[in-house]
């Protein structure tokens, strides 16, 4: 996973969570996103990341054990499926992951809580938002000409496959 940190408008680190939060810690009001989710990052300084940070479940492949609350009828038919519950339910989010229309508003979603928490107040906030969710690549880009250099060049990045 990649994470970056922003202090305001302007950029502070890119890299693994360790590395973001090294580079950001002492930074007030600095905030960690999770790249993929455009998600901001809580962090409790008294348990910092490190690179060699063990999450329960089987950390070498990076599983993480959570709850899941189904029907009964939803629990039968997972168990009925060849390898059971846990390799139908990968099965099917990575199916849905692979959608293209699904992996657009996803990418769509990430980008939409970036800018709401880093820029939700900007001039041609809304404006941006909805030429984000029509799919309209030149007129968010217009929108978004403006803003500061650091946020604008990354929600370029960010942006470059939400417009397919």
């Amino acid at each position: 996973m990649s994470y970056t940190a922003f202090s305001g408008f302007d950029h502070l680190a890119s890299g693994s969570l360790a590395e973001v939060y090294a580079a950001s810690r002492d930074v007030p009001g600095a905030l960690i996103f999770d790249q993929e989710t455009g998600r901001v990052v809580d962090i409790d300084p008294r348990h910092p990341p490190s690179e060699d940070t063990v999450r329960p479940g089987r950390p070498k492949l990076g599983v993480v054990a959570r709850e899941v609350t189904l029907l009964p009828r939803h629990w039968d038919w997972l168990a009925a499926q060849p390898g059971g519950a846990s390799v139908a339910l990968r099965k099917l989010v990575e199916a849905a992951r692979a959608d293209p229309c699904l992996k657009t508003r996803f990418l769509r979603d990430s980008l939409y809580r970036f800018i709401t928490a880093t820029v939700g107040n900007a001039p041609g906030y809304e404006e941006a938002i909805r030429a984000l969710y029509a799919g309209e690549r030149e007129e968010f880009a217009a929108h978004i000409e403006a803003w500061p250099p650091d946020i604008r060049a990354k929600l370029e990045s960010m942006s470059a496959d939400a417009f397919n």
